[in-house]
């Protein structure tokens, strides 16, 4: 329900105030509705510039998985052969051809067609990037190498979208854009559908369904409410998993989660049992079993498709076996597997997680759009296309409302005035809370009131 301009039509209109009634809400609605229209107003009319940004480069985002399978075609994709070769041989070509690095993790072909992704530490690369080496599992031959970035192993075309959808390519200060968006986004979303289901209709279709019969401002209105009604739930679950990425309003997400004990477990990695079977409790300085052993006890252990294998994070240390299929339904078991003596040391099913860490896993992927697959990044698509098209239709109200030969005015001032101080009070102190929560909102809120007083003394002063 993204607009600069409310959900108000010119005066004139079937927008014009009406009695309270069981559709349009009682009297407390009706002295709070002037107050919820003058901050969608403002908030879409100044924000929208900048969820405009967030919805294009995050439907290019959407799009960029698939754009990854075409562009990267021949590093992803071998000729299908007989049999695989064992993973230690994959691996040994991948070292070959990269000398200078050192393996971190192997994520093996999980269907036949697709190759062996190796990943190494090398030196020169930044923190969280990877030199990625694919490797035909059929013929051990190297298909390519590129660099591989974040946990979710984006390569560079993807890697630069996400960035661009992050932070316009502009480092730390970008991605206050993105905050900004992702701080106004609900409360637009929120009092656009508030406007929308309390505005006076003969037809309850007219609440899902644009009006065929109309024309002009009414048409437009119509079909602005309409889309913000079917969008509203996605643009909700965007506004919140968006906010978990930014830096001000992420870093007390954190700590609420923390607080609350939602944060994602992690499986145990302790390696000291097996310590005490080495003479003077010296580790050893290499695994004592390979990847094809490894390999064996993750099938063993019921680990199955996408998996990623991670190698001892010191001497000593376990294999860290991965599930890493976060389509639906998701596959995100881990066990550990001892380096020396090959047993699983410990276990942590996605089932186990906490129901919030689930819902934080969930959300985050279907941000991404990993959850769902090619549904999942098509659904995406058309919310951020919807989201674009909202704002579209409310610049060309807000521009429609405009007197001749003068610029659009907002709607009626003075509105805080008119609810009850039961109403206003908790209210107010709401406004104040979610501020503090989301800093970038409260500074932007306070840009508001401050803008609005202005242009009522210069409109008295005129």
């Amino acid at each position: 329900m993204t607009s600069p301009a409310g959900m108000s039509s010119p005066p004139g209109t079937a927008d014009a105030p009406r009695p309270a009634s069981p559709q349009t809400g009682g009297p407390a609605w009706t002295d709070l509705r002037p107050l919820v229209l003058r901050l969608h107003f403002y908030a879409g009319l100044l924000v929208a510039p900048f969820l405009l940004i967030a919805a294009l480069t995050g439907f290019l985002y959407a799009a960029s998985l698939q754009i990854e399978k075409v562009v990267y075609a021949d590093e992803l994709t071998a000729p299908v052969g007989r049999t695989p070769l064992p993973l230690s041989q994959q691996v040994a070509a991948a070292q070959a051809a990269q000398p200078r690095g050192k393996v971190s993790a192997v994520q093996p072909a999980a269907e036949a067609g697709r190759t062996t992704r190796v990943l190494f530490d090398a030196p020169g690369l930044p923190a969280g990037t990877k030199s990625a080496v694919f490797v035909d599992p059929y013929t051990a031959r190297i298909r390519g190498t590129l660099h591989s970035y974040g946990s979710s192993g984006a390569l560079p075309v993807r890697a630069w979208i996400s960035a661009l959808h992050r932070h316009l390519h502009l480092g730390e200060p970008g991605r206050l854009y993105s905050e900004l968006a992702a701080s106004w986004l609900w409360v637009v979303a929120l009092g656009g559908l508030l406007l929308w289901l309390t505005r006076w209709r003969r037809r309850r279709r007219q609440v899902i369904l644009p009006e065929r019969r109309t024309s002009g401002a009414r048409r437009v209105l119509s079909w602005h409410g309409s889309i913000g009604v079917w969008t509203v739930l996605g643009l909700l679950l965007l506004s919140a998993t968006g906010l978990t990425w930014s830096t001000y309003a992420g870093a007390n997400v954190g700590a609420v989660r923390a607080a609350l004990g939602w944060q994602t477990p992690a499986i145990s990695t302790a390696s000291g049992e097996h310590a005490a079977h080495h003479p003077g409790g010296h580790l050893p300085s290499a695994p004592a079993i390979g990847v094809d052993h490894v390999a064996e006890t993750a099938t063993r252990a019921r680990l199955s498709g996408p998996l990623e294998i991670a190698w001892p994070a010191a001497a000593g240390g376990p294999y860290l076996v991965s599930q890493i299929d976060k389509q639906w339904p998701v596959h995100l078991d881990q066990i550990a597997i001892d380096s020396a003596t090959g047993q699983v040391t410990a276990r942590l099913p996605f089932a186990d997680y906490p129901l919030a860490a689930k819902l934080t896993r969930w959300g985050i992927d279907a941000h991404m759009g990993l959850l769902f697959g090619l549904p999942g990044q098509l659904l995406l698509m058309a919310l951020a296309a919807g989201l674009m098209t909202l704002i579209v239709l409310g610049y060309r109200m807000w521009w429609r409302r405009r007197p001749r030969g003068g610029l659009p005015m907002p709607p009626p001032r003075g509105g805080w005035r008119r609810p009850h101080w039961i109403t206003l009070t908790p209210l107010a102190l709401l406004t104040v809370i979610v501020s503090v929560f989301l800093p970038l909102m409260g500074i932007s809120l306070a840009a508001f009131l401050i803008l609005d007083i202005l242009r009522g003394r210069r409109a008295k002063a005129a």
